[in-house]
């Protein structure tokens, strides 16, 4: 793609094209060059939009919560967008496509645009490109991004980099597994969801998120609320706690830390791209090679090639 077409595509996105901003979601997914030159079209943008970041183990009903919240979330915020982080295909959307078919029934058309987009291996729950995906939302006026992450057995903490506000949903009767992760759950969530809480254990896995988070010193107390997403029970009082912690969150300064810890993780994403990029470039060089293979039959210390290959990626930059 000619960089001309970035900013023209851009452009037509900012002026609320929907095809124009899915076209370059699908190309920041494909190119870090594109990804590299959108940041840079965007650099200097105010941050304006929330983003509120639903996480939590498989099964609990992440999908199913963010589509029964859509409603009150467009009536007090306007357009939303909601990225869904799927482990395979930036198109198969995992349950959320099944969502799509129910949010379209609650009339919301064009106040809701929704994207999967494909983690490609990337630890943390988030895909390569989510910080940057973010930017470009904000920049085309969604006043509300809902980020869901991928789910994979365990709480992706990388949300906590890139939310306004976190959202941890559990089931009842999580038990052993909630002992296992607590101190992650507890340090990742602003705010805690028990779905499905007319199913058995709901009082009981309460109590030990109680437990905990009674050990934590936060400036804004932590919520916990109990939902019934599939009958859109509890969904009110949940959006209703989302804005609550917002507007304490804004007193306490606590929302200005955030967007710059936001800030600052974009910056060590890059870096640390960049950086592993050019120590590969040097691994898969014929001299890289070689040393590898030195280091591998015990020949030299690892620590040597290490500082082969910091000095090669410092020689390039001059």
């Amino acid at each position: 793609m000619d960089l001309s077409d970035i900013h023209t595509l851009l452009e037509s996105a900012r002026n609320g094209d929907r095809g124009s901003l899915a076209r370059l979601l699908s190309q920041i997914e494909r190119s870090p060059v594109v990804e590299s030159e959108l940041r840079l079209a965007l650099a200097g943008t105010e941050a304006r939009a929330v983003v509120v970041g639903v996480t939590g183990p498989p099964g609990a009903g992440k999908s199913t919560l963010i589509s029964s919240l859509l409603g009150p979330a467009t009536a007090a915020m306007g357009k939303t967008a909601v990225l869904a982080v799927d482990p395979s295909s930036p198109f198969s959307g995992g349950a959320l496509l099944g969502d799509r078919v129910r949010m379209q029934s609650h009339g919301l058309g064009e106040c809701v645009f929704i994207r999967s987009m494909a983690s490609r291996g990337e630890n943390g729950g988030l895909a390569r490109t989510t910080a940057t995906a973010v930017q470009l939302l904000d920049a085309c006026g969604w006043q509300l991004i809902i980020l869901e992450t991928l789910g994979i057995g365990q709480v992706e903490l990388d949300v906590m980099d890139i939310a306004t506000v976190v959202m941890v949903v559990l089931n009842p009767g999580w038990g052993d597994t909630f002992q296992a992760n607590k101190a992650g759950l507890t340090e990742a969530g602003d705010i805690f969801v028990i779905n499905k809480a007319d199913k058995e254990g709901a009082a009981q896995t309460r109590a030990d998120l109680q437990d905990s988070l009674a050990l934590l010193q936060s400036p804004v107390p932590i919520s916990i609320f109990d939902t019934v997403a599939v009958q859109q029970q509890g969904v009110d009082a949940l959006w209703n706690g989302v804005e609550s912690y917002l507007c304490s969150a804004r007193e306490q300064g606590l929302l200005a830390k955030k967007q710059e810890k936001r800030r600052r993780r974009l910056l060590m994403r890059i870096l640390e791209r960049g950086l592993l990029s050019r120590m590969y470039d040097y691994l898969d060089s014929e001299h890289g090679s070689h040393r590898l293979s030195a280091v591998l039959r015990g020949e030299i210390p690892l620590e040597v090639l290490q500082a082969e290959m910091l000095s090669s990626v410092e020689a390039k930059k001059h």
